[in-house]
């Protein structure tokens, strides 16, 4: 059975775990971009019934769904960047620890590692990490801005110019009744008075 004596390290543990939350964000835009279809899709039977106000409130449910689609994507980049990062920083200390014979790779590692520069990064990376979380809990309170709610009024008035072409595309039905022949009724009015004959 086993000759394989690979162990899973600190550093394979935190690829995987990066791996994972890349697969969540992915799952989470497959989601957004169906609400983003459903919401387009209830803003035109909205304008369909005539309700300009529903129509209106989809749309902007869109915009922040929306919003929510491009900050994922930002958030992608960076942890796919990071990920990069973290396996190539890996190849380049296997490559230095085969180069040096170990021990003193090790001890330039951990004296990296301990540095006041490393702590200072990581204290400004968690207060950039605080803000991000309050900007994305002020647009969880509701807030739309000017610009975004333009693009929903102009969108608003693309969707009602688009329903306007398919309903002038379709031909007219005829609601008037189809008279019928003279010949039609003579024969009728003929097979009537035989009936009532026999």
């Amino acid at each position: 059975m086993g000759g394989n004596t690979s162990k899973v390290t600190a550093q394979d543990k935190a690829i995987l775990d990066m791996k994972n939350q890349r697969d969540r964000l992915h799952q989470y835009q497959r989601r957004i971009t169906v609400l983003t279809d459903k919401e387009t899709d209830i803003a035109k039977q909205m304008l369909a019934k005539g309700d300009k106000k529903r129509a209106l409130l989809a749309l902007r449910r869109k915009k922040y769904q929306e919003s929510l689609l491009a900050k994922t994507d930002a958030q992608l980049e960076q942890l796919e960047k990071l990920t990069s990062n973290v396996e190539f920083a890996l190849i380049q200390k296997d490559v230095v620890f085969g180069l040096q014979q170990g021990t003193k790779v090790l001890k330039e590692i951990h004296a990296e590692m301990g540095g006041l520069e490393s702590v200072e990064k990581l204290m400004g990376e968690t207060a950039d990490a605080i803000a991000y979380q309050q900007e994305v809990s002020d647009m969880l309170g509701g807030q739309i801005s000017n610009q975004d709610e333009e693009e929903v009024e102009d969108e608003l008035a693309a969707l009602q110019a688009e329903l306007s072409r398919e309903a002038q595309e379709l031909p007219s039905v005829p609601n008037a009744q189809v008279p019928q022949s003279e010949r039609r009724r003579k024969e009728a009015a003929r097979d009537a008075r035989q009936a009532l004959a026999a």
